[in-house]
C-alpha cells in the first residue's frame, strides 16, 4: 500500500512538472509578461510541428520618417540632413521587439503617448513621457525596456538642431548659446560673413555723403564699405570728406579708394617716375599724420582693358604688375604699411582667356585682396543670368574658361575675394528681372565662401546709358532691402 501511494505521489509530481513545462512552452509565460532573456525572438506559427513551429525570427527595424536638422544660414557650407531613425517596430502584435540598434533606449509594445519632459543633463529633449509596463533590459544597454507606443512627430529644439518630444508647460527652456558675430580681422578679412558696401551717386554730381547718405535711407541699413574713385597725381586722398564717411559716430565704414595714376606708362611708373614719385611720397605722410585706419587701396582696376602687348608700349600686362608693385612698395617703405591692397580685375571673358592674363599679377606680398567687377543683364543674352552666372561668367567661344570665382580660387586659393563692383542693368522689356536677381544673391552666397565684400555699384546712367538703382521698380527696392538684412551680411567693423 506504501509502495502504491509512494508510486502516485512521484508520478503526480512528475505530471505537474510536464505540464508547467508545456504552458511555458506554449506561451504562458509571455501571458503574464515574463520573457525569456535571449535574442532572437521565438514566435510560433499555429497549425505546425513543433520542429517547425518555432524559427528562429530576426527583429524587424523601421525607421521613422527622415528629420532634416535645418541649416545655419550664415554659413559659407550648407549641413547635410540628419536623420535620426526610430525603434524597431514589434514583430507580431503584442510580442516585446528589442532594442533598435545604436539609438539607446529599449523599444517595447506600442502605446498612447502622454507628453514628457526633457531629459535632465542629456543635451537632446526626451520623448514624450507614458505608462510603463515591465519589460526586459536591453542587451547590453543597461536601461529596461519599456512598451511600445505610438510616435508622434517631433518638433525642433529652438537653435540647437536637434529634434526635441513635447515639452510639459513650466518645463526649463533650452537656449542655444549666443553666436559669435562676425567682425573684420586681418586685412580686413571678416571672421565670417560678407562685408556689404556702395559706390553711391556714381557719374551723378550727388556724390559722397549726400549720396551715401541718400542710398542708407533708401535701402535701410548701414553700409559697410564705401567705395571712392580717384585720377591723377595732383589730390591726396582720403579726402576730408571721406575721413569723415569712415569716423562718422556710431556708423563705422571702411574706406575702398580706386585710383588711377594716370601720370605716365604703367612701365615708367615702375622704373620710377620723379612726378609719381613724389605724388605717392605725399600721399605716404598724408596717410601717417591723418588717417592711420586701415583701408582697401586699388590701383588702376579694370586695368586689363588698357593692355597694349606691344613691345615698348609701356601698358604690357607685365608693365602693369611692375607699376603695381613699385607704387605699393614705396607706400610702404614711407610708412603707409596699413594700407589693404587690392587687385581689381574686369573679368571680361575676352580678356580673361588671352595668353597676358596671369603676367597682371603683381604677387601675393603685394596683393591682400583680389576683387572684381561684374554685372548682370536683364535682357537675354551675354550677361543674363543668376548670382551663380555673375560670379562664374563663361562663354561659348571660350569653352575651356571656368569663370572668374573658380579661376581664382584654383590660381590663388589664399587670397579673400571682393566683388568690387556689381550690379544689374534694368531693362524696361524684362523689368521682374532685377528682384529676382537680388533674390538669387540670397540663396546663392552660401555656394562661394571665399567672396568676403560685395560693393554694389548705383548709377542712374554709365556711359552707355545703362541703370543699375536698385529701386529701379518696387520690387526690386524690396528685394535688395530683404537682401542687405539676411544674417550673411551682418559683420562689426573694428
Amino acid at each position: 500500500m506504501r509502495q502504491t501511494l509512494r508510486v502516485a505521489t512521484v508520478t503526480a509530481f512528475a505530471m505537474s512538472v510536464v505540464t508547467t513545462l508545456a504552458w511555458a512552452w506554449t506561451g504562458g509565460v509571455e501571458q503574464i509578461g515574463l520573457v525569456p532573456s535571449g535574442d532572437p525572438v521565438m514566435t510560433a506559427m499555429p497549425g505546425a510541428s513543433r520542429s517547425a513551429a518555432y524559427r528562429e525570427t530576426p527583429p524587424a527595424r523601421t525607421a521613422a520618417p527622415p528629420m532634416t536638422l535645418p541649416a545655419d544660414p550664415d554659413r559659407a557650407d550648407r549641413l547635410r540632413p540628419t536623420v535620426l531613425s526610430a525603434a524597431a517596430r514589434p514583430l507580431r502584435p503584442g510580442v516585446p521587439a528589442r532594442a533598435a540598434s545604436g539609438l539607446g533606449v529599449a523599444a517595447g509594445p506600442r502605446r498612447a503617448v502622454v507628453p514628457g519632459r526633457a531629459a535632465s543633463g542629456l543635451g537632446v529633449a526626451a520623448g514624450p513621457r507614458r505608462a510603463v509596463v515591465p519589460g526586459r533590459a536591453a542587451s547590453g544597454l543597461g536601461v529596461a525596456a519599456g512598451p511600445r507606443r505610438a510616435v508622434v512627430p517631433a518638433r525642433t529644439a529652438s537653435g540647437l538642431g536637434v529634434a526635441a518630444g513635447p515639452v510639459r508647460a513650466g518645463g526649463p527652456a533650452r537656449t542655444a548659446p549666443a553666436r559669435k558675430p562676425c567682425r573684420t580681422g586681418r586685412k580686413l578679412v571678416p571672421t565670417c560673413g560678407v562685408l556689404w558696401g556702395v559706390a553711391p551717386g556714381a557719374r551723378t554730381e550727388e556724390r559722397g555723403s549726400p549720396a551715401l547718405a541718400d542710398f542708407e535711407r533708401k535701402t535701410g541699413r548701414h553700409q559697410d564699405i564705401y567705395h571712392g574713385y580717384h585720377h591723377g597725381i595732383r589730390q591726396v586722398f582720403p579726402t576730408p570728406q571721406e575721413i569723415a564717411i569712415a569716423r562718422q559716430p556710431g556708423r563705422k565704414r571702411i574706406l575702398l579708394l580706386n585710383w588711377k595714376p594716370e601720370s605716365t606708362t604703367w612701365a615708367r611708373i615702375a622704373k620710377g617716375d620723379r612726378r609719381t614719385d613724389e605724388f605717392l611720397d605725399r600721399m605716404a605722410r598724408h596717410l601717417r599724420h591723418n588717417f592711420r585706419e586701415p583701408f582697401f587701396f586699388a590701383i588702376h582696376h579694370e586695368a586689363e582693358d588698357q593692355v597694349r602687348e606691344r613691345a615698348g608700349s609701356g601698358y604690357t600686362a607685365r608693365d602693369y604688375a611692375a607699376m603695381f608693385r613699385h607704387v605699393v612698395e614705396r607706400l610702404r617703405r614711407h610708412g603707409a604699411d596699413h594700407l589693404v591692397t587690392v587687385l581689381v580685375h574686369m573679368a571680361y571673358v575676352p580678356h580673361t582667356t588671352k595668353s597676358w592674363f596671369s603676367d597682371m599679377y603683381p604677387g601675393d606680398d603685394v596683393v591682400d585682396w583680389i576683387g572684381f567687377d561684374t554685372y548682370s543683364y536683364s535682357d537675354p543674352g551675354y550677361g543674363h543670368g543668376d548670382f551663380a552666372e555673375l560670379l562664374n561668367r563663361r562663354s561659348a567661344r571660350k569653352p575651356g574658361w571656368p569663370g572668374f570665382y573658380n579661376w581664382v580660387r584654383a590660381h590663388h586659393p589664399r587670397k579673400p575675394l571682393m566683388v568690387a563692383e556689381w550690379g544689374v542693368w534694368f531693362s524696361k522689356r524684362n523689368p521682374g528681372h532685377m528682384a529676382e536677381f537680388y533674390r538669387e544673391v540670397g540663396r546663392q552666397i552660401g555656394r562661394f565662401p571665399a567672396i568676403k565684400a560685395m560693393v554694389h555699384f548705383e548709377t542712374p546712367a554709365n556711359r552707355k546709358g545703362q541703370d543699375s538703382s536698385v529701386d529701379s521698380t518696387p520690387a526690386a527696392l524690396r528685394e535688395y532691402r530683404r537682401l542687405g538684412r539676411l544674417p550673411v551680411f551682418q559683420v562689426v567693423i573694428g
